[in-house]
């Protein structure tokens, strides 16, 4: 079965053709950064424009690139949720109106179970059970995939994402868009152990994360060196505040992994690229014997072809939708999609 998919959850456009969930016969991503970097993030109303005007050459030379046309694929899968909502409506709206337009089934698909699902390409003999460290920079949360369209949540942040404080850190340094990566790259010649910061907690719910006072502390870190006219190796800021999110999110997965009995662990989300948190997750993983996946490094941002192999299996599933389908900005990974 062929899948035609669309992404455009957030500042990148793409699209994919995809068989059977694991074969990728294309994957076209068009990407904002340097519309974005100017600002220092992203912008969504810059974002939804640019998706409007790159989203038909980019689906077209995806149908183009595996040499087919939309006749030649069995349905149109798209991300409706979550993300910016300008910005998925863009990419609801063009793949309804192909599926108006072909006939063909229309399944919605929720980003973060894409993000998983993008280890399906990188390993194709991956199958659940299992649990999933689902990581970027606007969600984090531990998660049992009980099955390709089953999601039981067991831990998330209560506050910002993981990413999102990498980000924080990144631009409180000065460092360019986008801050996440720009930070992983500078922290590789830094002392994680130069400066300490807390370890946070959640009361009452030790599977639950919470960032935000890990990066009030870093900010506040660099502003008081400024105020005192002191210098701060932003090598050394770096690799000891990603060594403190990595903690905190081997801690609770070691703890998830145990609670659960869990043995097959794996990494999903854009900050699963982050080279600290891969290394950690394979030297945990050889110490507690657990089979690890991690995505593939050019499949960890925002792509199409995750969307693809998501996609299948929700329509194995039965989850379709019709012309009623709309973007929504939050939606949980549980949530199943029922037809308006």
């Amino acid at each position: 079965m062929k899948l035609l998919a669309i992404e455009s959850s957030c500042d990148e456009t793409a699209a994919a053709v995809v068989e059977d969930g694991r074969e990728v016969l294309s994957s076209v991503v068009s990407t904002q950064i340097e519309k974005h970097k100017v600002f220092g993030g992203v912008v969504p109303e810059i974002a939804s424009r640019l998706h409007t005007e790159n989203i038909s050459w980019v689906v077209e030379k995806a149908l183009s690139d595996a040499n087919c046309t939309l006749d030649d694929v069995d349905a149109i899968g798209v991300t409706y949720a979550p993300g910016l909502i300008g910005a998925l409506l863009v990419g609801v709206n063009y793949a309804k109106g192909l599926a108006l337009a072909s006939g063909k089934p229309l399944v919605p698909v929720h980003h973060l179970r894409s993000h998983i699902a993008a280890n399906y390409i990188t390993h194709k003999n991956l199958k659940p059970p299992f649990m999933c460290l689902v990581v970027s920079g606007g969600n984090t949360l531990l998660c049992k995939v009980n099955d390709y369209t089953d999601f039981e949540v067991v831990g998330r942040t209560r506050d910002d994402a993981a990413g999102e404080a990498m980000d924080k850190a990144a631009r409180t340094l000065g460092l360019p868009y986008p801050g996440g990566v720009n930070l992983d790259k500078i922290a590789k010649n830094g002392d994680n152990t130069k400066y300490k910061f807390p370890k946070p907690r959640v009361d009452g719910s030790p599977l639950d994360f919470s960032f935000s006072g890990l990066k009030t502390n870093v900010i506040n870190l660099v502003h008081n060196a400024t105020q005192k006219g002191e210098e701060l190796n932003p090598a050394d800021v770096g690799a000891s505040f990603i060594n403190a999110v990595v903690n905190c999110l081997a801690d609770n997965t070691i703890k998830a992994m145990e609670m659960h009995n869990e043995k097959t662990l794996v990494l999903a989300g854009g900050v699963s690229a982050n080279s600290v948190l891969r290394s950690r997750m394979e030297t945990l993983a050889k110490e507690k014997n657990w089979d690890l996946y991690l995505p593939d490094l050019s499949l960890c941002g925002d792509n199409g072809a995750m969307v693809g192999a998501q996609g299948y299996f929700e329509y194995l599933s039965g989850t379709t939708a019709n012309m009623d389908l709309n973007g929504k900005a939050t939606a949980d990974i549980t949530e199943k999609y029922t037809v308006i």
